[in-house]
This record gives C-alpha cells, sequence and structure tokens, in this order.
C-alpha cells in the first residue's frame, strides 16, 4: 500500500524548521529584503541546527539524513521566504554536494567539514552571459601549465559566490576536445585567488536577501589537483548534480506556493469587503481551492522524484516533472495570493508581495520551463536526431 505520510524523523524536522522560520525568519527578513541584505545571522542560525549537513552522513562531519530530508527543510524555509531557502539550496545541492559526490578523498578533507557545518558556502559556476541554457556552450577555458591550471572566462547568475563566508566556487572550463567536441571539466576555484574576481551584487526582482552575482577569471592559476573528478566529465558531474537540484528547486517552489496559501486563508478571514469577511465570497474560496490544489499536486511530484532518487531508480523524467509543475504552481499561486490581496498586495510588507517578485525566478533557475520540457519529450523519445 502506498503511504505518503512523513516517517516520524522527518515529521520532527519539519515542525522544527516550520517553528524556526517562522519566530527567526517571518519577523526580520521583510528588512533584509528592502535592503537588499545577505542575512548572515539567519544563516548562522542554520548552520548551528545542522541545515547545511542534512543530507551528508555523519562521517563527514554531516546529520546522517538523505536528499528528502534537504527538501523537506526547503519546503518549509520557503514558505515564510525563498531567499533564506535559495541559500541552504545552493550552499548545499551546488556548494558542498558536487565535492562530496565527485572530490577525491583530499578534497573532500579540505573543504566538506566547513561546508557541510555551514561555516563556509560554495558555489557552482556554469551558466555564462551568452549561454543561458545552453551550458555545453561554455567559453570559460582552462589550461594545464605544468602543475596549475590557467583560467579565462565569466560567469553570471552565480548564487552564494560573493558573500564575506563563501570559500570556494566550483567552475566548468573548456579544458580541450574529443572528436571535435569540447572537452568540460569541473575546477575548485577558492575565494580570493589572484585573477578570479566577484562582481557587486546584481539588482535583482526578486530573491533580493541572496548573493547573486557575476564572476571573472583573468588568467587565475589553480593547482592542478583542483580538478573535480575526471577531466572532461566536468558537464556529465554537472548534469547529475542537476537532476537533484531540480529536486530540491521543486521543494522549495511548493514551499512559496503553500505560503500563499497559508497568508490567503488568514487574510480572508479577515478582510471585510461589502459588509462580509472576503473568504465567505464563493469566488475567493474557488481561487484559494485552487491555490491549494496545485501545492498538493506539485508537493506529490516531488516526493515521488526523491523517492525514486533515494531508492536509486531512474528519476531524470519525474525531476524535470516536478521541477515543472511546482515552479508552474509557484508563479500561479502568487499571482492570485496578490489579486486577492488587491492594493496590499503590491506592498513589500506583507509576504504575498515577495512572494509574487520571488516566484518567477522558479520558472528559469535550474533550467527553463522549456528545458524541463524538452527532457520530458526527450525521456518520452520525442527528441529530433540532433538533441
Amino acid at each position: 500500500m502506498i503511504d505518503f505520510r512523513l516517517e516520524e524523523e522527518h515529521e520532527a524536522l519539519r515542525k522544527t524548521v516550520q517553528e524556526f522560520a517562522r519566530e527567526e525568519i517571518a519577523p526580520v527578513i521583510g528588512e533584509y529584503y528592502e535592503r537588499c541584505e545577505f542575512p548572515y545571522d539567519i544563516v548562522a542560525k542554520m548552520a548551528r541546527m545542522g541545515l547545511f549537513g542534512l543530507p551528508f552522513p555523519e562521517s563527514v562531519g554531516g546529520m546522517g539524513g538523505d536528499y528528502f530530508t534537504l527538501c523537506i527543510a526547503l519546503e518549509e524555509l520557503a514558505r515564510v521566504d525563498s531567499s533564506v531557502a535559495i541559500t541552504l539550496e545552493a550552499g548545499v545541492s551546488l556548494g558542498a554536494m558536487p565535492i562530496y559526490r565527485f572530490g577525491n578523498d583530499e578534497q573532500k578533507a579540505e573543504w566538506l567539514p566547513k561546508l557541510v557545518s555551514g561555516e563556509m558556502l560554495g558555489a557552482f559556476g556554469l551558466t555564462e552571459p551568452g549561454g543561458g541554457s545552453d551550458a555545453g556552450a561554455t567559453r570559460t577555458t582552462a589550461r594545464r601549465d605544468g602543475d596549475s591550471w590557467i583560467i579565462n572566462g565569466t560567469k553570471a547568475f552565480i548564487t552564494n559566490s560573493g558573500t564575506d563566508i563563501t570559500g570556494l566556487v566550483t567552475v566548468t572550463a573548456v579544458t580541450g576536445e574529443n572528436d571535435g567536441r569540447k572537452q568540460i571539466s569541473a575546477i575548485i576555484v577558492p575565494s580570493g585567488t589572484p585573477g578570479f574576481s566577484v562582481s557587486k551584487k546584481y539588482s535583482k526582482v526578486g530573491w533580493s536577501a541572496s548573493d547573486t552575482r557575476e564572476l571573472s577569471f583573468q588568467d587565475c592559476v589553480v593547482p592542478a589537483e583542483n580538478l573535480l573528478g575526471q577531466k572532461g566529465r566536468g558537464y556529465a558531474q554537472f548534469l547529475s548534480t542537476l537532476d537533484e537540484g531540480r529536486i530540491a528547486i521543486a521543494a522549495v517552489s511548493v514551499g512559496l506556493a503553500q505560503g500563499c496559501v497559508d497568508e490567503c486563508v488568514r487574510y480572508v478571514k479577515e478582510r471585510e469587503a461589502f459588509g462580509h469577511k472576503i473568504g465567505e465570497y464563493q469566488a475567493i474560496q474557488f481561487k484559494i481551492a485552487d491555490m491549494e490544489a496545485r501545492t498538493h499536486v506539485a508537493r506529490l511530484a516531488y516526493y515521488e522524484a526523491a523517492a525514486r532518487m533515494l531508492r536509486n531508480e531512474p528519476f531524470k523524467r519525474q525531476a524535470a516533472i516536478a521541477k515543472l509543475v511546482s515552479s508552474e504552481a509557484a508563479m500561479d499561486n502568487a499571482r492570485d495570493a496578490t489579486q486577492i490581496f488587491g492594493g496590499y498586495g503590491f506592498m513589500n510588507e506583507y509576504p504575498v508581495g515577495r512572494f509574487y517578485r520571488d516566484a518567477k525566478i522558479l520558472e528559469i533557475g535550474e533550467g527553463t520551463s522549456e528545458v524541463q520540457r524538452m527532457l520530458i519529450a526527450r525521456d518520452l523519445g520525442l527528441a529530433r536526431p540532433w538533441q
């Protein structure tokens, strides 16, 4: 029999993170958002809770959980604020996880203790200014020179790359050719390395309390042993990382969608119009019912994708479906919530205003909705020969 109930330890974590989000994040995050300021104190509290180590074994300093454990925490954080949620998601999925999955013993020993404790943040530099969804069109290069790599190029939209606690960025770079095709490798670049510069923060529509920057590399020299995994396998490594990350982004999306429902249910019980609480009007009831239905379906989608991943079954299609369905649910719910709140929904002091600004990027980051549809169609055997 299929049982969708959370196990006792998962439910306990969910309640703990929910309480933390409501008591520690909700009262203050709006001010960080308005100032476009990274919430170091909140991140430090999450680190002390062990959230950055959730999916890692105790042998590397983690909490001994699994990837689904991380997703539960992400959903509850995003239910209150997505900037904080994406900081955790990127720090784990894109910062620490590639080193855990593909790093050698020396790299793990050097970097993982600080990454999984949350003392340090890591980032992953894949996207380039002219590349967008075409990550295979990487132009950044890394040339081997004796015992070093010399890196040149630019990366764009990189999360967690310029904070005071960022310790490294793993970048993809062209390291040669195989049969006329680019050979893309992943290389660890410690923060502060000469030739590695970080731009000022982007002025963003949403996720205003998270850190996102452009990176540039000009004759940036790092040791040869900073190669992560096998030479020429960097792109393939990242694709597998991205499949997992899509489940995490789906969890963030579900959290935002649920947050919209939470806020609307509370608001319509208080707000009066034409002599009645607006929650008594069927038009409002139906809109909120649709919002809850979208959220429920999206949650089941990411639950299934996570379950398949943990059983070591193929999950690429399910991850793409979860990411597609949940990000669109988040966007639809944010739009409907703003409409229900009316003029107040357009004010940043109300959470739904932030939710509306934060939702759109969920249909873009870690693979656009169009890319998800392409992946689903390809898995169904519908791709064209050149795809």
